[in-house]
Order: C-alpha cells, then sequence, then structure tokens
C-alpha cells in the first residue's frame, strides 16, 4: 500500500479511526498539506470543549470547602510533575534520575492530560531553537489564543518531533506510553472519584462524594492546570521584566511564577534553560526548584544543575 493509501485509511472515520487516535498513529497527521497542517482537529477540538463544559456541573454540586482544597491539592502537585518532570527533566535535562524514576516520572506527567513526555518535550526544545519566529510552535506574536491554547490542536502539531527527541526515543517504556499517554490521565480521574467514595464513608461531614471529588478534583482541576501551564506561551513572552538581552521576547513574571511554581522567571530560563532552579536569586520564588533539591536530598535525584557565575556576572554588569 502507498503511502498515500496508508495516511487515507488512517484518517477514515468510524472505530478503526479511533483506536488509531487512542494509540496516537503518527499516520493520522502524516504527509499533510499546508493548509491542513494548520487545521484544528476536530476529535481533539471536541474533547478539550468538552472538558470545559463539564466544569460548569460543579454548580449543580454542594459547596465544600475540602472539595476546592482537592481541587487546588490537584492543580500544584500536577503542575510540579509538568514543570519539574516535562519541563526541567525530559525537556532540558537539568538534572539526573535512574530509569525506573524516570519512567515513574513520565507516568505522572501524563496525568496532567498535556501528552506524553516525548510529544512535550520535543516541541518545547524546538520552542527553544525557534523562539518568537515563525518556526516558533507557540510564539505570541501568532497570536495571544493561538499561542495559549489552539496550537497544540491543530492537526500539524498531533505528532511529537521525534528528531528533536532522539535521546528519549532510545527508551521503549517512554515509547509504548507515548501511544498509551491518555490512560494515566484516565486512571488518575478514577482515583479522585474513589478518594471522594473513600470520603464520603470515613468523613461524611467534609461534605466530599464521588462526584464532588470528580468534578473539582479532577475535571475542575485539569482545566485550571491546562491554563495555568499554557500562560507560560502566551503571557510569559508579553508581559513582566527583561534581566537578560535574550534574542527572544521572554520575560520574567512574578505573578505566573507563583500560578506555575517556578515556570515564570521566563527570562531567566531562556538564557540559562539547562539550569534546574529558574529562580536564580533567592528572592525569585521557585517551588519546583526547592521540591527537586528535597527529592535529591533523598537519593532520587542527582546532578542538580546550577546557574554558572558568568549568567550571574551578565546581569549584574547589566
Amino acid at each position: 500500500m502507498s503511502s498515500e493509501k496508508t495516511c487515507s485509511a488512517a484518517r477514515r472515520p468510524g472505530l478503526q479511526g479511533v483506536l488509531r487516535w487512542l494509540v496516537n498513529d503518527p499516520r493520522l497527521t502524516a504527509n499533510l498539506a499546508a493548509d491542513e497542517s494548520a487545521q484544528l482537529d476536530s476529535f481533539r477540538l471536541t474533547i478539550f470543549i468538552g472538558m470545559h463544559i463539564l466544569c460548569l456541573s460543579a454548580l449543580l454540586l454542594p459547596f465544600s470547602s475540602t472539595a476546592i482544597f482537592l481541587c487546588l491539592a490537584s492543580y500544584f502537585i500536577r503542575m510540579f510533575f509538568i514543570t519539574a518532570f516535562y519541563h526541567r527533566y525530559f525537556s532540558h535535562k537539568s538534572y539526573k534520575a535512574g530509569r525506573i524514576p524516570t519512567f515513574c516520572m513520565a507516568v505522572l506527567g501524563c496525568t496532567a492530560g498535556q501528552r506524553g513526555p516525548l510529544w512535550w518535550a520535543s516541541h518545547h526544545r524546538q520552542h527553544h531553537i525557534t523562539s518568537d519566529t515563525s518556526e516558533d510552535p507557540h510564539t505570541p506574536r501568532s497570536g495571544f489564543i493561538n499561542s495559549h491554547m489552539l496550537w497544540f490542536l491543530r492537526k500539524g502539531y498531533f505528532n511529537a518531533v521525534h528528531d528533536r527527541v532522539r535521546d528519549w526515543s532510545r527508551y521503549p517504556e517512554l515509547v509504548w506510553l507515548e501511544r498509551l499517554d491518555w490512560v494515566p490521565f484516565i486512571l488518575y480521574g478514577a482515583g479522585c472519584y474513589f478518594l471522594g467514595v473513600y470520603l464520603s464513608e470515613t468523613s461524611p461531614e467534609l461534605g466530599v462524594n464521588g462526584m464532588v471529588s470528580l468534578v473539582w478534583c479532577f475535571l475542575v482541576s485539569t482545566v485550571l492546570l491546562w491554563h495555568g501551564t499554557y500562560t507560560i506561551n502566551s503571557m510569559a513572552h508579553r508581559f513582566g521584566s527583561r534581566r537578560y538581552k535574550t534574542r527572544d521576547n521572554s520575560r520574567n513574571n512574578f505573578w505566573l511564577a507563583l500560578l506555575t511554581m517556578g515556570e515564570g522567571w521566563h527570562n531567566n530560563h531562556h538564557r540559562y534553560p539547562n539550569s534546574t532552579r529558574q529562580g536564580f536569586y533567592w528572592w525569585e520564588i521557585d517551588m519546583s526548584y526547592y521540591l527537586i533539591c528535597l527529592l535529591s536530598a533523598l537519593g532520587i535525584f542527582k546532578g542538580i544543575r546550577q546557574v554558572p557565575a558568568s549568567i550571574y556576572l551578565e546581569a549584574s554588569v547589566k
């Protein structure tokens, strides 16, 4: 069968087509024309919009302060998985971990619903190489909405850029996980539901049951997490201060740093992306870095990469 026929078959609707979506079949978006590559994918767009609509079910549930706490806890736990694992480890290798911890980090990162580590790292590395140019996957120069949340819904960005992640692609367990990156996400949602069931039986005074926990701990928390992460793409290249004269428009933003556990120190990061810490100075709060250091002290991570003295000198000269 020719490559065109293979791609045509991969794009057919129906059960076969859905199954190919579920295993992230690269043939779905292979050999796309330029205009087709820029099109929004209806399957993923429907899921994305559906998640937002389902959050409205929170208005039909009784208020529970415990549910709000679970929502925020779920948000920040998984934000750590994204910034510490997907970003600082898989994308930049700013510290080291063994093979088993690496796989565990990949699985935990998948619970955020932001695809697999190979997809995430490949597009982020592309961002650093082409930052704020026409080749940048999510430059704000292409528009705020596109930068914030439409770029990854376009057909041309469905596949991981494997040339960018050859280092990770040699691990079969990561390649396997990439094909089923949605499974940990669904299991996390199920875990949120059963946590609510457990709390309803052991502590009914908290006002949390399975449905309340599912909506707040999983649905609302996930949508907030998505948009919290996206702010770095859409806002950290527009709003804030510039300590370093990088070739892009990256900026440091205190409020985004709080929201994303340290990612808001974006100008710092673009000046020296290999550093584990992104808040270069003690007054630049970087919760992810503190937690990585804690895990390093426990022997789980090692080789934390610090900011070179020359980078600090460059800032002081300015």
